[in-house]
């Protein structure tokens, strides 16, 4: 007799967020009591978890990170590599953590946390929440670990295709030898630029840890399209010509080209948020009074993602050492993107850079260039 398998829609293209809200509903069939289930990141290079996505009615937390150093009880998960099981979350109610109070002020009393482990790879951790104590059961908990198992694979892997999307542009440009003059740590700081920005903007724009999580993970991809560029154009230490400058300008859209092709060769149709990816490559030199390129789309027709990049592409490179230039003060840039806000820049997005001066200094203590960028 042939029957639909309860879970074949994880074999589909659909995202990971709609792969988890599956994986909830399913096991809600048999545990009704479950009523959240939610992701939160581990960035190892700055110790920090990061909510990302949840399947559930409501969540608490949004837009939230912290140290994982300083957050005992996770941290003796990920070393000890065990779940936690909390049937009353009452024990944590003189706690000092703010997500801890969070989620117990929302009403939920018991909780089931996995980290997720891929190899020695810690990736983050997967909670089950109840609004019930003493809810959980064996069989309960032996279907989580299951679900648990399933969701890291998952994660992994979606992780693992931007990876390799990510290892192929660069061995691209290395091969090539068709490099912008910028350091790695260039992209390192600009992506958390970016996501910093689309963090501190979220509410004003509707934006989800999901999204904020990808709008990260493509920014240092933003000028691949670079690789399309002549050397004598692309690394000439003087001003560009006229010509020249056209020239420099088509990169956007071979960039969009070769995203294309990339998705198509390496069979990433179904990669989440993929025009994410496409609108920082094409629109991140989009200008607000519409004199950008290529398109010369204006105020808030140009997409967010691209918005975002654009502010943080700009201030890294204002503050960054060039053959051509030395680098700038924090104060002198944020100065010149308060002049160019509202006409080149997103007025929102730089605001967003400007209020978290004390952040900008932390990335980019964290991410220096060397002796030799």
């Amino acid at each position: 007799m042939l029957h639909d398998a309860a879970l074949k829609v994880l074999g589909q293209t659909t995202s990971l967020v709609e792969k988890l809200q599956h994986i909830h509903d399913y096991l809600k069939r048999h545990h009704a009591f479950i009523s959240r289930i939610a992701i939160a990141l581990y960035d190892p290079s700055t110790d920090m978890v990061r909510t990302f996505i949840y399947s559930g009615e409501k969540t608490p937390l949004n837009h939230y990170h912290a140290r994982l150093s300083g957050c005992y009880s996770l941290q003796q998960l990920a070393v000890q590599r065990k779940a936690r099981l909390e049937q009353d979350l009452s024990v944590f109610n003189g706690s000092q953590h703010l997500h801890a109070q969070r989620i117990y002020a929302a009403g939920f009393r018991g909780s089931y946390t996995i980290p997720m482990i891929w190899g020695n790879e810690l990736l983050g951790f997967l909670f089950f929440n109840s609004q019930q104590i003493n809810a959980f059961d064996d069989f309960a908990i032996e279907n989580m670990d299951v679900a648990g198992h399933l969701v890291t694979l998952m994660l992994y892997n979606e992780r693992a295709q931007i990876k390799t999307l990510s290892a192929t542009l660069k061995s691209a440009l290395d091969l090539t030898h068709s490099r912008d003059p910028e350091t790695g740590a260039h992209l390192e700081r600009m992506s958390r630029y970016a996501r910093l920005i689309a963090r501190h903007c979220a509410d004003a724009f509707h934006l989800d840890d999901h999204f904020i999580e990808h709008v990260f993970l493509f920014a240092p991809l933003h000028d691949l399209g670079k690789m399309a560029i002549p050397d004598k154009v692309l690394l000439k230490p003087g001003p560009l010509t006229e010509e020249e400058f056209n020239v420099m300008k088509t990169h956007s859209e071979a960039g969009l080209a070769m995203v294309d092709k990339l998705m198509e060769n390496y069979g990433l149709s179904g990669l989440s948020h993929l025009s994410v990816l496409r609108n920082i490559v094409m629109h991140h030199h989009e200008a607000m009074d519409g004199s950008g390129y290529p398109s010369g789309l204006q105020g808030d027709a140009i997409p967010i993602e691209a918005r975002i990049v654009t502010v943080a592409d700009v201030f890294d490179a204002l503050t960054s050492r060039r053959p051509y230039k030395e680098a700038w003060t924090n104060q002198q840039a944020f100065a010149q993107l308060q002049r160019l806000s509202g006409t080149k820049f997103d007025g929102r997005c730089v605001q967003a850079i400007l209020d978290n001066a004390a952040e900008v200094a932390q990335i980019q203590a964290s991410f220096n260039d060397n002796v030799f960028g």
